[in-house]
Formats: structure tokens, sequence, C-alpha cells
């Protein structure tokens, strides 16, 4: 099912996403920046709203959240994610992470658009619980969390190398943030990524229980989602026992995400089992 609320999502996530890019890499005057910084924050909070009505509409149609395929999982995963990216940009003043988190959201929302199917879907009986909401949103801003860790961690490793090289950090009006607070900042990320992971595994459990009458069936996307758990559980323990930080957690942060992208994909399109490619 196409709506009207799609095209206009994208194209204000791309439009931010350029206006982010360009002025980190424009050597126009202060001011200038500044504006554009303020139109790119106005651009990605237009194509949320926009996004959000598009979600909506497919909601009403589906009769509960809308994640009845992979196509779906990745919108909803690319609007969690402009959303908690945008509160980064205004509470953290941390305009250099929208130069990643617009073009992900972009790329992300694009790709659903064209693999979204266009026949009205119809949620499985199965499906048709309470328990859809709270396992999906729960996982899928786990994912979002850990997307944003992964843009943190990127940041860091630039600004660290730019520090080493006696490079300017941003543009000249930006209080550029210190390596120790981008360090701080990916390592409550990861956390809240972790327990939103851990509620989700729990309550899909739950679920599988009372629809299928037990809690585990070791299916691929229930095996990799505990491969996830288990290798982000050992960077956090990692952080507080071994005081694994810095560039070292950095690099690890950004290793793990590429493992949770290729799970995220590869399992969904190739070995969905019963959860159908929809959710994580």
């Amino acid at each position: 099912m196409e709506t009207l609320w799609l095209m206009p999502a994208i194209v204000c996530y791309a439009i931010s996403a350029a206006i982010f890019i360009f002025e980190r890499t424009s050597s126009e005057s202060t001011s200038g920046q500044t504006r554009a910084t303020g139109y790119a924050v106005a651009m990605l909070g237009g194509g949320a709203i926009f996004h959000a009505l598009d979600l909506t509409a497919r909601g009403l149609q589906a009769g509960n959240i809308p994640v009845t395929n992979f196509a779906q999982a990745l919108s909803f995963l690319a609007w969690l994610t402009a959303l908690a990216g945008l509160l980064m940009i205004v509470r953290l003043r941390m305009a250099v992470i929208g130069a990643f988190v617009a073009p992900a959201v972009t790329i992300a929302l694009g790709a659903a658009s064209l693999t979204m199917k266009a026949r009205r879907i119809v949620l499985p009986a199965t499906l048709h619980s309470v328990w859809l909401p709270i396992h999906v949103t729960l996982a899928i801003l786990g994912y979002a969390m850990f997307v944003l860790a992964a843009s943190v961690s990127i940041v860091y490793l630039a600004y660290e190398s730019r520090l080493k090289s006696k490079r300017a950090l941003g543009p000249a009006n930006e209080a550029a943030p210190s390596l120790e607070k981008l360090d701080r900042i990916n390592y409550r990320l990861l956390g809240w990524g972790f327990i939103m992971l851990s509620f989700a595994i729990v309550s899909g459990a739950i679920w599988a229980d009372a629809t299928w009458g037990h809690f585990w069936s070791w299916e691929p996307k229930e095996s990799w989602s505990l491969v996830i758990w288990i290798l982000y559980a050992s960077l956090l323990e990692s952080r507080l026992t071994v005081g694994w930080r810095g560039r070292r957690a950095a690099a690890l942060t950004i290793v793990l995400f590429t493992v949770l992208v290729g799970s995220f994909v590869g399992v969904n399109l190739i070995f969905p089992g019963k959860h159908g490619g929809s959710f994580g």
C-alpha cells in the first residue's frame, strides 16, 4: 500500500542529509553554517512528521503496528533512529551526529520504499496481540540506540584523528564535544540499547510461549538475537571490568554494529522463520 506521506518523508530526510554534510565540509561564514544547521534540523524533524503519518496510515490498515514485512520493519527502524537522533542533536547540541543519522535514515527509508509491497498486507491471526507493539518497539528501539552508538563512535575516531593531526574538529562556531563526552555518550547508548534488546527478548519469549507453547525455538532470528545480545553484553562488561574505553570501545562498537546489520538484513531476508522477516 502506498501512502501520500512516504515520498515527502524521503525528500525531507535527503535534504537534511545534504545540508548536514554540506555544513560539515563548507568553509562559509559561521553565521551561514548556523542557519544551515537549523534548516537541517528542521528538515529532519519534518521528515519524521511525514514518516509518522505514513506509519500511522499503514498501522490503521494493518490493525496493529506496521511491521508485517522486512521493508516495514526497516521503515520503522529508520523512523525511531530519526527521532532518537533528533533528540540527541537538540538536547546535547551535537549537530555532527546529523551528518551520520540523516544519511542513514534516508538510505534505510529509501531501501524500504523500493522493496515495500504495494498490495494490502493483513496480519496473521497469531500476530494480533498486544505483545506485537511491545516486542517490536523494544527490539527496534534497541537497534536504533546501536545505530546512534556506532555514529558516535565514528565521530570519536574522526575527532581523535583530527586532534592528533592538529586539524579543526568542525565549523568554527561549533563547540565540539570532548572525546570523554563522546565516550560517555557511547556507553550510555550501548547501555540503553542493551536494556531495550533484553526486554525485547524477554517479551518475545513470553509471547512465544502464549502463542506456540514454548519460550524458545532456536530459529535463526532468535539465535542471532541471542548472539547479538551476548556480543553487546561482552562489550559493556569489558568497559566496566577491563576498562576498555576510548578508541578500542569505539572500534568495537562499529564492529558489533556491522554484525548487527548483517544479522538484521541477512536473517530477515534469507531465514526469517516464524518472524516472517518482520522484526527483531
